[in-house]
C-alpha cells in the first residue's frame, strides 16, 4: 500500500461549500460510521446517515469495491450510493491492514457491514470483539434473513422479490417482474438507518450501544404487507398490480397528442373540482359518481369520455387544469428526465454537480444541498481510492487512522 501517485490528493478538512449555498450544521454532524459494505443495501445506510451529516468512512479492499466496475443497470451503483463518504483501501487479511482499521474502530460511533454472515467475525470485527473495546458502538448488519431457517443464506434483491410475492403483484399475471428500481435493497438500507436512528436515542439514554440488524426478505414481506392485509380484510387473494381491482376511480395512465399523462382523482372534492376545471357538467352531475365507490362501479361507463378528453390534448395542457389540486397529472417520463423537471431542481433535490438524487428529507435550516465537496488525502501508506463519477471527494483520515 502506497501513499503516493495520482491518487493522493492533497490533504484538507474543511468542508467546501457548494454551488447552491454555504454549508451549514446537519443533523448527524460529527457523528462517525465506519461502512464495510458493498453494492446497494450497506450504501444505502451509509449515504442516509451521511447525506444527515454523519462522517462516514467506506472501507475498500485492495483495488476498491467491485461495485464501481460494475456496468449496464449497475452502472449507476456507486455514484448514487456512495456520494458524501470518505474511502480507505485497506487489506483487511494483513495484520497492518487490521490493525489501522482497529484503530478507527475503537473511536467510532457506528459500523454498519453487508458481508456474509460470519465474515466479520473471521476478520475480529463481529459486534462482540468490537463491543468489548468499545461498549458504545452501534453495529448495523444488512443481511439476507433475520432468522430462520434462512438465517445464514445470502439473498439478493431479485431473489427476496421472487420470494416475497412483489415480482408476482410488479408484473402481469403468470409473468413476475421485478420492480424497476432496486427498491428491496434500499428500502432495506432505509430501516438500516432507522434502526441506527433509533439506536442513537437509546445511547443517548444508557450510554450503551447495541447490534441491530435489517434483512432483505423481512423488508419484503413489510413492502407487500398491505396485500396480505387486503386479503384478511376482504377475503380475496390479490391480483397482480397490472390487473388490479382499482381502488379508486381516476387513478389511470391516459394517452394525450405527444406522449402519456397520469391522472389520479382520490377524492370527492377532487373529482367536483376535476369536473369543473375540464368541463366535465355531465358527469360532475351524475349522482352515480359522486362518492369514490360509485366511481369504482362505474369506471366502465366514464373511462371513455376520459380517454377521449386526453386524446384530444397536449400536455401539459390549460394550465388552469393541470395546477389545479383536484388531480394529480404528471407525465410518464424516464428516469434521466426526471432530473431535469422543474419539481426536481428545488434546492436541495439533487446533489450539486452528480445527477443523483439526495436523501429525500429536510430539516430547518438544512444545507440547500446535502452534498459536500471535500478533499482529502491519504495517510499511514494507506491508499484513499478516486471517486470515479461521483463529485464528492474525501477529507483528511480520522486522528486515529494518522497516528497508526
Amino acid at each position: 500500500m502506497t501513499d503516493d501517485g495520482p491518487h493522493a490528493p492533497t490533504t484538507r478538512t474543511d468542508p467546501v461549500s457548494c454551488p447552491d449555498g454555504p454549508s451549514r450544521g446537519e443533523p448527524l454532524q460529527g457523528l462517525s460510521v465506519v461502512e464495510f459494505s458493498h453494492m446497494v443495501m450497506g450504501p444505502t445506510t451509509g449515504v442516509i446517515l451521511a447525506d444527515l451529516g454523519a462522517d462516514v468512512l467506506k472501507v475498500e479492499p485492495p483495488g476498491g469495491d467491485n461495485t464501481r466496475r460494475l456496468t449496464g443497470s449497475g452502472g449507476g451503483y456507486f455514484a448514487m450510493y456512495n456520494r458524501n463518504k470518505r474511502s480507505l483501501c485497506a487489506d483487511l487479511k494483513a495484520d497492518r491492514g487490521r490493525e489501522l482499521v482497529q484503530g478507527i474502530l475503537d473511536a467510532a460511533d457506528v459500523v454498519l457491514e453487508n458481508f456474509r454472515p460470519g465474515a466479520m467475525d473471521r476478520l475480529g470485527f463481529g459486534y462482540a470483539a468490537l463491543s468489548a473495546r468499545n461498549p458504545r458502538l452501534i453495529y448495523c448488519s444488512l443481511k439476507g434473513f433475520l432468522g430462520g431457517p434462512y438465517a445464514e443464506r445470502v439473498a439478493l434483491d431479485e431473489v427476496t422479490q421472487m420470494m416475497g410475492g412483489l415480482a408476482y403483484m410488479t408484473g402481469l399475471p403468470g409473468r413476475p417482474m421485478r420492480a424497476g428500481s432496486s427498491i428491496v435493497d434500499i428500502t432495506g438500507g432505509m430501516f438500516g438507518a432507522i434502526a441506527i436512528l433509533a439506536a442513537l436515542a437509546e445511547r443517548n439514554a444508557t450510554g450503551r450501544g447495541q447490534h441491530v440488524t435489517s434483512a432483505l426478505f423481512e423488508t419484503t414481506a413489510f413492502l407487500v404487507g398491505q396485500h396480505m392485509a387486503q386479503q384478511a380484510v376482504l377475503g380475496e387473494e390479490p391480483a397482480p398490480m397490472s390487473v388490479r381491482r382499482a381502488a379508486w376511480g381516476v387513478y389511470d395512465l391516459f394517452d394525450c397528442t405527444d406522449g402519456q399523462l397520469f391522472v389520479a382523482v382520490v377524492s370527492d372534492t377532487q373529482w367536483r373540482q376535476f369536473c369543473a376545471d375540464f368541463g366535465l357538467d355531465g358527469l360532475a352531475s351524475d349522482p352515480a359518481l359522486a362518492q369514490n365507490a360509485g366511481r369504482v362501479a362505474n369506471r366502465d361507463r366514464f373511462l371513455p369520455v376520459l380517454r377521449e378528453l386526453f386524446a384530444g390534448l397536449t400536455g401539459p395542457g390549460p394550465a388552469s387544469a393541470w395546477r389545479a389540486p383536484a388531480c394529480h397529472s404528471p407525465r410518464s417520463t424516464s428516469p434521466p428526465t426526471c432530473s431535469t423537471t422543474r419539481t426536481s431542481r428545488t434546492p436541495g433535490s439533487l446533489t450539486c454537480a452528480c445527477p443523483t438524487a439526495s436523501t429525500p428529507v429536510r430539516w430547518p435550516d438544512s444545507p440547500s444541498s446535502p452534498s459536500r465537496w471535500r478533499d482529502g488525502g491519504s495517510a499511514c501508506g494507506v491508499t484513499c481510492l478516486p471517486w470515479a463519477s461521483t463529485p464528492a471527494m474525501r477529507p483528511a483520515l480520522p486522528d486515529a487512522a494518522r497516528t497508526r
